[in-house]
């Protein structure tokens, strides 16, 4: 277990409701293209969602379990400092998609649709 994972375990704080709170992946500043191109902070782009990784979740949450990637608008974020590390508070319906093993994947054949 590193540092940071010890220090999520331990986070001094109870969520309530559906609350989330997120570490962030990456910087919020200069990203670099698939190519290697740098993008400045200042570049204007289009509505983009960002991924974070869920550290705690409130006891009304239902489908974010801590440790799960999870995809957000960062526009829309409320962010709280703990033990000098930036997280970002959010609500379960700002959680666009979730990325974890445990999603489970429609059958073969399965529309997915509700009926």
């Amino acid at each position: 277990m590193t540092a940071d994972q010890s220090l999520d375990a331990g986070l001094p704080i109870r969520l309530l409701h559906d609350r989330v709170l997120v570490r962030t992946e990456g910087a919020e500043g200069e990203r670099r293209s698939t190519a290697g191109i740098v993008i400045p902070a200042t570049a204007a782009v289009g509505k983009r969602l960002a991924w974070a990784t869920a550290v705690g979740v409130g006891p009304n949450v239902r489908a974010v379990v801590a440790g799960d990637r999870v995809l957000f608008d960062p526009d829309d974020r409320s962010e709280v400092e703990l033990h000098g590390r930036a997280y970002v508070l959010l609500r379960e319906r700002d959680v666009h998609a979730v990325a974890a093993e445990r999603v489970e994947t429609t059958a073969a054949g399965s529309t997915g649709l509700y009926l």
